[in-house]
């Protein structure tokens, strides 16, 4: 059956949306705005933070290096948590298991702004990002359960423009608060936080997900149960390498593996670079900070038409074509913005053409990775595929950040090696299967 819905003219199929359906779909929606949130506001601040953490006039090579780390850190924390929480979504549910990362959040962001040294800042760092880590892994299975019979795809998409939204934000929040210091551009990041948490007080878990728990729950006291029930039963993560799903499991990794690659480097270095490219017009400190979070904002402007088009487009022409072009268009607007552009005249022409494929792929990950895996193991796949694909990536801004001084201290050059491994996700993509015309699984 065709998942594209009854709908078809225009935006008619908006009115057959319920409350429940909004409501899920706002929080999840801000969950993943949160997360992008959360990684922006820390792109921001990571110069003037170490600059200070470090002593007050560290050399370029050294940010560069603890910088890295740090952000290695950060995504590890990610790549932990959404693997846990993802587990854990499938047991106990999706909403209780996102309530619990975001107080996880809340706190940790909060004390980041505390801490009086890099192995402090780090090992904060890296409990935000295992509460972070939980927000999109659960939030895609949960949408895509509760839209599971019409406009999946176009949802989804939606749902994803959180993530530019949040670079959205944390590039005005940077604007406003970042005058006044580093330490209070992360107390205001809590904010977001404490928004969601009180948004999804008193929502209920998707219908497909209480049938299977129920079924769960019911096997297990059932005294009598067959093999196909007892591989039901059997440990999540171990069935994402069964015959039913380890080809699935596979091209998933390796999808998430290059869009990740090619999106977390630049997310992290892209202020530090937009501050070295104005450094060679002759602006820096303070007069610098509007110009690159305007730059910011326009690169998450971008991530949010890429976002929404991208269900529309897979809804046209296929998943895997969609998926493709926005990779190809990664590669080569992300050459170009880090090799072409000699000023920063160009950055706020090539910055939301960037945003727009190297965000807007991450719409796959809420649109195409769900098809491939069943109900009850849907949040654990969702979660391994993203999870694997970041312990790898959380080595590449260290990479960026170690290549910047044999590049003369060029994080420019660097970073464009890192989004080159777009590629990967085009190669997951031809071993793939299309997904377009299939419904959800059970």
């Amino acid at each position: 059956m065709p998942n594209n819905g009854v709908a078809t003219g225009g935006l008619s199929w908006v009115r057959d949306i319920t409350r429940y359906q909004w409501m899920v779909f706002l929080v999840a929606w801000l969950g993943w705005s949160l997360d992008n949130t959360d990684f922006n506001l820390f792109a921001l601040v990571l110069r003037p933070a170490l600059t200070e953490l470090l002593g007050g006039n560290p050399p370029i090579a050294e940010i560069g290096r603890v910088g890295g780390i740090l952000s290695m850190v950060g995504l590890l924390g990610w790549a932990l948590g959404g693997f846990c929480f993802g587990v854990v979504g499938d047991y106990i549910g999706r909403v209780r298991t996102l309530a619990l990362s975001v107080v996880m959040v809340a706190i940790f962001t909060a004390l980041q702004g505390f801490s009086q040294g890099p192995v402090v800042f780090g090992i904060c760092r890296f409990f935000t990002g295992v509460g972070t880590g939980a927000e999109l892994v659960v939030g895609i299975p949960l949408v895509a359960e509760a839209f599971a019979e019409a406009q999946r795809a176009k949802v989804l998409g939606i749902m994803m423009t959180g993530g530019g939204f949040g670079s959205l934000l944390g590039g005005q929040l940077y604007a406003l608060v970042g005058p006044y210091g580093w330490r209070y551009v992360l107390f205001a990041g809590v904010l977001p936080a404490l928004i969601l948490l009180l948004i999804r007080r008193g929502m209920e878990e998707p219908e497909r997900f209480q049938a299977a728990h129920a079924r769960r729950q019911a096997l297990k006291s059932a005294s009598d149960i067959s093999d196909e029930d007892r591989a039901f039963l059997s440990f999540a993560p171990k069935q994402l390498f069964n015959r039913q799903n380890r080809y699935s499991t596979m091209v998933g990794v390796l999808f998430c593996l290059g869009s990740l690659l090619a999106i977390w480097t630049s997310q992290i270095w892209l202020p530090t670079i937009q501050g070295q490219v104005l450094a060679r017009s002759g602006i820096g400190g303070p007069a610098a900070v509007p110009f690159i979070g305007h730059g910011m904002m326009l690169w998450g402007l971008g991530g949010i038409l890429g976002y929404s088009a991208f269900g529309f487009v897979a809804d046209l022409i296929g998943r895997r074509p969609t998926i493709v072009l926005y990779s190809l268009g990664t590669i080569a607007s992300g050459l170009y913005l880090y090799l072409g552009a000699e000023d920063y005249s160009l950055y706020p022409v090539m910055l939301p053409v960037f945003g727009f494929f190297v965000f807007g792929v991450f719409s796959g990950h809420a649109v195409y990775l769900p098809e491939l895996f069943p109900t009850h193991v849907r949040a654990t796949a969702v979660s391994f595929c993203n999870g694997s694909g970041r312990v790898i990536t959380s080595f590449g801004p260290l990479v960026a950040g170690l290549l910047a001084a044999p590049f003369g201290g060029d994080f420019a050059k660097a970073t464009s090696v890192m989004t080159c491994f777009a590629a990967l996700s085009i190669v997951a993509m031809a071993l793939g299967r299309e997904t377009k015309d299939d419904a959800l699984p059970d």
